[in-house]
C-alpha cells in the first residue's frame, strides 16, 4: 500500500466523525477589500490538502483564519472541534500551541538558538520534562537528517537544513493539525524536495491533518487533495 492510499484509507475511516476543519460562509475583508468571499470547506482527519491559486487570491488569509490568528467577519469556523469565533484570544493561542503546528516560508527559527534549542521550545512551553524533551528532540533531529548539526545555531545552517528544522519544530509535539504557508518557497528545487519528503514522511507517520498553501505544482503533487482559489473564492 502506498503512502497516498494509506492516507486516503485513514481519512475514509474517520469520515463518519466530525471533520478537523469545517468552515461555512466565512468572509473576511480588509477595509472595503474582500479577501474571502463565503468560504465553505471541510477537511477530514488525516487528509493532506494543498491550497493553490494566484497571488492575492486569499490563500494566506484562509490559513490565518484556520489558525485563529485572524477573525472572520461572517461565518462559522469549526477547527479541531472548537468554534474559533467563540474562543477568547488566550484560548485560541493555547489551541495553537497544544494542537497545531505551523510552518512559514522562511522557517522563522530563532537564529541565536541552536537547532536543538529551537525544536525544544514547543515542548518546554507545554511543560515537558527536560530529559524527555532532550530525547524527543534528538530523535526528531536524527529523523530529519540533522543530528550532526543539532548544536549549530539556526543562523549558521543552510536554508534547507533550517527549513527541515522548522518542520521538526512544528511536529515535535505531534499536533493534530499542521498549517504550512509556502514551506519551500525560499528553497531551490533539490532542497525543496528534501524538505517535502521529510515533511510528508513525518506527517503520515503521525496521522496529522495537513493544509499547505503553495504556488508550486511540485509541492502540491505530494498531497492527496487540491483546493483551488481565485478572488477569495474556492473554484474547485
Amino acid at each position: 500500500m502506498t503512502a497516498a492510499s494509506t492516507r486516503r484509507e485513514r481519512a475514509s475511516t474517520t469520515s463518519g466523525s466530525a471533520p478537523v476543519i469545517d468552515l461555512h460562509g466565512v468572509r473576511v475583508s480588509y477595509g472595503h477589500d474582500p479577501a474571502l468571499r463565503g468560504i465553505d470547506l471541510q477537511i477530514a482527519a488525516g487528509e493532506q490538502v494543498a491550497v493553490m491559486g494566484p497571488s492575492g487570491c486569499g490563500k494566506s488569509t484562509l490559513l490565518h483564519v484556520l489558525a485563529g490568528v485572524l477573525d472572520a467577519d461572517e461565518g462559522t469556523r469549526q477547527v479541531l472541534g472548537e468554534e474559533l469565533g467563540a474562543l477568547r484570544e488566550k484560548d485560541r493561542a493555547q489551541l495553537r500551541l497544544a494542537r497545531m503546528g505551523m510552518i512559514f516560508q522562511f522557517g522563522d527559527l530563532i537564529g541565536e538558538l541552536t537547532l536543538a534549542e529551537n525544536l525544544s521550545l514547543p515542548l518546554q512551553l507545554l511543560g515537558g520534562r527536560p530529559a524527555r524533551i532532550r530525547a524527543e528532540v534528538e530523535a526528531m533531529l536524527e529523523r530529519l537528517g540533522l543530528g550532526e548539526v543539532a548544536g549549530r545555531r539556526a543562523a549558521q545552517v543552510s536554508g534547507g537544513q533550517a527549513q527541515r528544522a522548522a518542520v521538526g519544530r512544528a511536529l515535535i509535539h505531534q499536533p493534530a493539525l499542521l498549517l504550512a504557508d509556502e514551506p519551500t518557497g525560499a528553497l531551490d528545487t533539490v532542497a525543496a524536495d528534501t524538505v517535502m519528503d521529510a515533511l510528508m514522511e513525518t506527517v503520515t507517520e503521525q496521522g496529522t491533518t495537513l493544509v499547505v498553501v503553495t504556488h508550486d505544482n511540485r509541492v502540491a503533487a505530494h498531497l492527496d487533495r487540491l483546493v483551488s482559489m481565485r478572488d477569495g473564492e474556492l473554484v474547485s
